[in-house]
């Protein structure tokens, strides 16, 4: 029989999941506080990654010029962008193959691999890549990259909730002008990073106004026994 403090537990998660919306508008008199924010980074940072190159950095942007040139370029943002506490840029990794300097830096300086693991890990790496067709043009590389940001998008929203912070994913936007941005500022290190996803966070300026509504859990599972 399941105690009382994990059914507390599971309660509590479906509580934060039930709470979480996609804010469109945040309120723009609160903020969220220094050390709830570095939690939510946290959780972001924690994410589980394939091959464990965690191939991701999370530009915070607070600076109001470079919203308002975020805005002009991000459809789907404008809102959130005027509002929101913080806003996230969530870039992916470009060159995260198993044979690169940046797959070696993680590997050895991160993770502390010895070279004698290292070169095995790197051979089934190389092999996992290529039989997965990652390797096949730099755009099917950084997509696998940009797939693992969006385990560490997931985990902030979730953990965001939790403490009832809100938060709103973001694809509304042109790739390549944001591109163009960000690499005016410098903050693409020439290229070894990309945009792969944005991601608000505050508070909500009002509630939402319909219910939550989801498939029912049976036409989205199947048992195969």
């Amino acid at each position: 029989m399941e105690d009382t403090t994990q059914a507390k537990k599971k309660e509590d998660i479906l509580k934060a999941y039930h709470f979480r919306h996609a804010t469109k508008v945040f309120d723009d008199t609160r903020k969220i506080a220094d050390e709830d924010f570095q939690f939510i980074l946290e959780t972001g940072r924690l994410s589980p990654s394939s091959i464990g190159l965690e191939p991701w950095k999370f530009l915070i942007v607070q600076n109001p010029d470079l919203r308002k040139r975020l805005s002009e370029v991000s459809s789907g943002a404008q809102k959130q962008l005027a509002t929101a506490s913080h806003f996230v840029v969530i870039l992916a990794r470009s060159d995260a193959s198993y044979n690169s300097p940046y797959a070696e830096y993680m590997l050895k300086e991160t993770k502390g691999m010895p070279d004698d693991v290292f070169k095995l890990t790197s051979e089934a790496y190389g092999k996992f890549q290529n039989n997965q067709r990652i390797l096949d043009n730099p755009r099917s590389l950084f997509d696998w990259a940009s797939k693992q940001t969006y385990i560490a998008l997931g985990n902030m929203m979730t953990a965001a909730a939790q403490i009832e912070i809100d938060s709103c994913p973001i694809e509304g936007f042109s790739r390549e002008n944001v591109h163009g941005l960000l690499e005016e500022e410098g903050l693409l290190e020439n290229g070894a990073w990309d945009v792969s996803v944005m991601a608000a966070f505050g508070y909500r300026a009002e509630e939402p106004t319909r219910e939550k509504s989801r498939q029912s859990i049976e036409k989205i599972t199947q048992w195969i026994h």
